[in-house]
């Protein structure tokens, strides 16, 4: 799958990129699309199988399986799960030798000393609290350092998506093609492709009025980012500090700044500008952005006080705001 890890390297500076054959598993993934301290500096991320199974981002030997609590959500299961892994040798480049990861909101049927491939099956997948009610089930994926506490997530390794995505241009208008208690999907924007024949990337984002793909809650999570383009250079070291300070619009309103500094792996975080999201005119919480592959792609609009029929058509507006709304770990 990938060259095997080199041994020496310093664990406070690794960087683990999960190869494209990896994410190419899942229907979706982001990282910035939390409102979690681990997802917002790109320590994190959230891989969304699209049937209900918690399948493996990673080969290695189960070390441990604890239930977690977490908060307490009329929607969500009353606790989560983490599943450790002692990864494998040649699993991934970049991480250390004794690196281990950690799987949330899966439940597990594994159990210690079972040793897992890529793609295997952990168990189903559960509604956490640590997530929105509009947020789909999905796999949270992180990295602990070797001889570090694997049980705590604080001090993870950063993680990137060694996978480029394809930036998709939008006039905000769509139809809505599936609506959740908080939220809706728009049918819009349309890919070029399917990204399916080898032909371009399979993953696609939403792109800002640079070109530039974004990931992240626009803009009720304080902070996003951005996803590595097809054909543009990696902004990393000395290019994503010449970055730092570049604004990002769309719709021609100023929706945020790139924050190299923000975020510790792989494409630069972004903070969200003091903006209001707008569905036909009145206030919706945000959407919600992350990259998508083939003809699963299109755009969540979250609007738990706001209700749109199926075959609605929506256009979705930009606006500065005064009092932008912002949601909170809690």
């Amino acid at each position: 799958m990938t060259e095997p890890r080199t041994e020496g390297l310093d664990p406070s500076n690794a960087t683990v990129a999960l190869p494209a054959d990896v994410v190419e598993h899942y229907e979706k993934f982001s990282r910035f699309n939390s409102p979690y301290p681990a997802h917002d500096r790109g320590r994190a991320v959230d891989l969304y199988p699209g049937d209900g199974v918690g399948h493996s981002p990673v080969a290695g030997v189960v070390r441990e399986v604890r239930t977690v609590g977490c908060p307490d959500r009329p929607y969500a299961a009353a606790e989560d799960h983490l599943i450790v892994v002692d990864l494998d040798g040649e699993w991934c480049a970049g991480a250390p030798a004794g690196t281990v990861a950690r799987i949330l909101h899966v439940i597990p049927e594994v159990k210690p000393g079972d040793r897992v491939a890529v793609g295997d099956a952990l168990g189903p997948t559960t509604r956490s609290g640590f997530f929105g009610q509009w947020v789909d089930d999905h796999v949270h994926l992180g990295f602990r350092p070797p001889n570090a506490n694997p049980l705590r997530a604080s001090g993870s390794l950063p993680v990137d998506v060694d996978a480029p995505v394809e930036p998709v241009a939008w006039d905000g208008t769509g139809t809505v093609v599936e609506r959740g208690p908080t939220h809706v999907v728009l049918d819009g924007p349309r890919r070029a492709g399917s990204g399916r024949s080898g032909s371009g990337p399979s993953f696609a984002a939403l792109a800002s009025d640079e070109g530039v793909p974004l990931d992240g809650g626009l803009t009720h999570y304080a902070g996003g980012g951005t996803f590595e383009a097809e054909g543009r250079k990696r902004v990393s070291g000395d290019a994503a500090r010449a970055a730092d300070g570049t604004t990002l619009s769309l719709f021609e309103t100023e929706i945020g700044t790139v924050r190299a500094s923000d975020t510790d792996a792989g494409a630069p975080g972004v903070e969200w500008a003091p903006v209001d999201v707008l569905a036909n005119g009145e206030r919706v919480t945000g959407l919600s952005l992350f990259a998508a592959r083939g003809d699963r792609f299109g755009v969540k609009v979250v609007c738990p006080e706001r209700e749109f029929a199926i075959g609605e058509s929506v256009r979705v507006d930009v606006v500065p705001s005064d009092d932008p709304i912002r949601l909170g770990v809690g």
